[in-house]
């Protein structure tokens, strides 16, 4: 079932984008007269699912969901049509319409999905607003939960001061900042010290898999038995927070092993908080110095009852919404950017972590949330438009190129320079394509 929900959730989204996307194309080429062959979603290789022609156009569905296109008449495209290039320019046609015209033709489906992406952060702001934990809350600094933060540098109870010079706002953000940043500043003990990002450090995140390398530090809480407890029947109650072990004050969990390896093996005092009140527990330690219990968690609003953290809540009107939508989508564009530079340089292994289209649905949540599902497809408009700015020849960028080159200098390629073009953009496109999938492949077998 939940293969199924984030699946839906992906082809949902994959498709509105692929639609508008291709409309952006379709609506100018309309306005200036040009001739639209067919407008699919999805690729129609051989046969359709679906297809109905209305006018000029042949509106269908096609089988292959790697994307979709527009056939704009007289254009050098994916459909390789040259037999209609070889016969004289008729006036319908894309190659016989002004420089200016096809520029925005071949712009049109990248502006549509910025302007989405942007409208659609603004429209979550206004709609749900943020509910965070500002890392400036984290008073007594990070935990650091994997050896990857470690070798990061990061030593627990460190204080995250700022990022390539920029203060982070959410303490969520904070992984992938590491992952676009080159250098920070922390507070260790009340020094400031500044660190540089590691170069291979995304290779590594990308090696070790899924789940956090730091945390907010939490409290001790009991979270339920293990099999082999010796204090099962200690009196010690699952959801209890432990405050000190032998008088010793324990505000946070990862305070308690220094504290437990000193009694291996032997009977010690827990001091535990319950809904009634404080308790006080004997437990039996074993030859690790562990109580054997697994670890608990406390909702947000006992976490910040209990003054470990307080979240932030902020309400958006629409004319409040609009800069921060747009300040979000300018910098997850920026951000995106950043990352691709990463995945050109050999040295950060971020090639390792291209991935395809199993990559792009697992980030989808297993249980339908229409805020996650449109914060995704913001995420994933704004990708899909730069990726198409790209100067390859399969690409928008690869037309707009040509054609930017032919208002400069008044000379326009000819067609059998566009058709080679053409050709091999298709061929470097299928060559990451294949290999960004191989990757994911591979990876479900690690």
């Amino acid at each position: 079932m939940e293969v199924f929900i984030k699946a839906s959730q992906f082809l949902l989204s994959l498709s509105l984008l692929i639609v508008l996307h291709e409309l952006g194309h379709f609506i100018p080429a309309k306005l200036f007269k040009t001739r639209v062959e067919k407008f699919y979603l999805f690729f129609d290789y051989k046969f359709s699912i679906f297809k109905k022609k209305i006018g000029d156009t042949v509106y269908g569905i096609g089988w292959i969901p790697l994307g979709g296109y527009v056939k704009i008449s007289g254009m050098i495209d994916e459909s390789m049509d040259t037999e209609q290039l070889a016969l004289p320019p008729q006036p319908w046609e894309f190659r016989s319409k002004p420089a200016w015209q096809r520029l925005i033709i071949m712009l049109g489906g990248v502006i549509v999905n910025f302007i989405l992406g942007f409208a659609i952060y603004i429209l979550i702001l206004f709609t749900w607003g943020e509910n965070y934990l500002p890392n400036d809350n984290v008073k007594d600094g990070v935990w650091v939960t994997d050896s990857l933060g470690y070798d990061l540098g990061l030593q627990t109870g460190d204080k995250i001061k700022s990022i390539d010079g920029n203060k982070v706002k959410a303490f969520s953000s904070l992984p992938g900042e590491f992952v676009n940043g080159t250098s920070f500043v922390i507070e260790r003990n009340g020094e400031t010290i500044e660190k540089e990002v590691p170069v291979d450090f995304i290779s590594k995140l990308i090696e070790r898999g899924k789940g956090p390398f730091i945390s907010p530090r939490i409290p001790f809480v009991v979270g339920g038995f293990s099999d082999t407890s010796v204090n099962k029947e200690s009196g010690l109650k699952s959801k209890d927070l432990i405050l000190a072990i032998n008088n010793t004050p324990i505000k946070y969990f990862d305070e308690a092993s220094e504290v437990l390896e000193k009694y291996k093996n032997q009977e010690v005092s827990l001091l535990v908080k319950r809904k009634k009140g404080e308790e006080t527990v004997q437990v039996t330690l074993d030859e690790n110095g562990k109580i054997g219990v697994s670890l608990g968690t406390l909702p947000a609003e006992d976490m910040e009852r209990l003054g470990y953290y307080t979240l932030e809540t902020k309400e958006y009107t629409l004319a409040e919404a609009i800069p921060a939508g747009t300040a979000k989508g300018y910098k997850t564009l920026t951000d995106y950017i950043k990352q691709l530079k990463k995945v050109f340089n050999p040295e950060t292994g971020a090639y390792k972590g291209l991935g395809g289209f199993i990559s792009i649905g697992s980030i989808f949540p297993s249980t339908w949330s229409w805020q996650s599902f449109w914060s995704i497809t913001a995420f994933l408009s704004i990708m899909l438009g730069f990726m198409n700015l790209l100067p390859i020849p399969a690409l928008d960028g690869g037309h707009v190129v040509f054609t930017l080159y032919e208002m400069i200098t008044g000379r326009k390629p000819s067609d059998k320079f566009l058709e080679y073009a053409q050709i091999t953009g298709f061929v470097v496109l299928m060559a990451l394509l294949l290999f960004a999938n191989a990757n994911d492949v591979i990876k479900l077998f690690d």
